[in-house]
């Protein structure tokens, strides 16, 4: 064993588009175990496989890796487990809880007027003070407050966001042989 030779399974990254000699891209293929009996005894199904006649390396294309366990505020993560997405839509249950005020301003409107008319087209005549509409004397008073139900209406085209964090992509690759890894 020389201190370049790599453990059986280890993963590297490298800044170029092909696998070194006896390594493979971490691209999520499956690979007989047949074939493979070393590194399927440190990898099991952890990615995929049956089992019983293949085994999967790790998928490593556009994701990051992180550490398994539980950190300080985080989600337990196990090995071979993958998750989150690329771009996600929010939906309303996602968003802050806030509100949005809605400024109305008083008006007038008179009551007094001439209401002489009998074509109520495009008029809008009072109740005289008699209480007969369309009298030649209208009342006149204050109203009363106009009640109206006010809506604010949403916005936004419900585009998906990127939830990526700065990024530089770069090749993985996993050693297909090597020395085996002791455990301590």
């Amino acid at each position: 064993m020389s201190a370049t030779d790599p453990f059986v399974g280890e993963i590297i990254m490298i800044p170029f588009n092909f696998a070194p000699k006896n390594f493979a891209l971490c691209n999520g293929q499956l690979l007989p175990i047949s074939q493979n009996t070393g590194l399927f005894s440190i990898l099991g199904t952890y990615y995929g496989g049956d089992g019983k006649a293949t085994f999967a390396l790790p998928d490593l294309q556009g994701k990051v890796p992180i550490g398994t366990g539980q950190g300080s505020g985080l989600a337990d993560r196990f090995l071979g487990e993958s998750a989150g997405i690329g771009l996600n839509a929010l939906t309303i249950n996602q968003m802050p809880l806030h509100t949005h005020m809605i400024k109305r301003r008083p008006m007038s409107l008179p009551t007094g007027g001439n209401n002489n008319t009998n074509n109520p087209i495009n008029n809008y005549p009072g109740i005289a003070a008699s209480g007969l509409p369309y009298s030649k004397t209208a009342g006149t008073g204050t109203m009363a407050n106009v009640r109206s139900r006010l809506k604010a209406t949403g916005s936004g085209g419900n585009v998906p966001v990127n939830n990526y964090q700065p990024t530089l992509t770069i090749m993985f690759a996993i050693a297909m042989a090597g020395v085996f890894p002791p455990r301590q």
